[in-house]
């Protein structure tokens, strides 16, 4: 486990706050689902529990029933919304595993047959773009 702590600071914790836009598709009393600005794929998505802690590590384990279910309800919608050939569920610990930002999150990568993923936060989408993405997912949960 890392010897580093939370930081109130991080970009997600901004973003629950409200200090910096996101794009968001979902939200409850427990968690935020929003566009990724880098995605691998169109209509990758970040689920992220309101609750502070830094990685699934030092989670409280009560965070992960809410989150998941808010994963799974989210995973059903993007796949709906961009009609995915499947879809990928990640989610990374501490930076030698991939993770670049030390909120706990997890990933939502809808996936083509025989389309590539970009590189994990490699490039940045348009606004435009990801605004367009977030109400395809936003219609596919209102009808769900």
């Amino acid at each position: 486990m890392s010897s580093a702590g939370y930081d109130p600071n991080n970009i997600f914790a901004k973003i629950l706050r409200g200090e910096i836009p996101s794009h968001r598709v979902y939200e409850d009393d427990a968690v935020v689902a929003f566009m990724d600005v880098m995605p691998q794929s169109t209509g990758h998505t970040l689920v992220v529990p309101k609750t502070p802690s830094r990685n699934l590590l030092d989670a409280e384990p009560e965070t992960f029933g809410r989150l998941f279910a808010a994963v799974q309800k989210v995973a059903r919608a993007a796949q709906q919304a961009f009609d995915a050939d499947g879809i990928v569920i990640s989610q990374f610990n501490e930076a030698p595993a991939g993770q670049t930002v030390f909120h706990l999150h997890v990933h939502i990568v809808p996936r083509f047959e025989g389309v590539a993923p970009k590189g994990h936060a490699a490039v940045m989408e348009k606004p435009e773009v990801l605004a367009a993405n977030a109400e395809k997912i936003r219609a596919a949960l209102a009808g769900a």
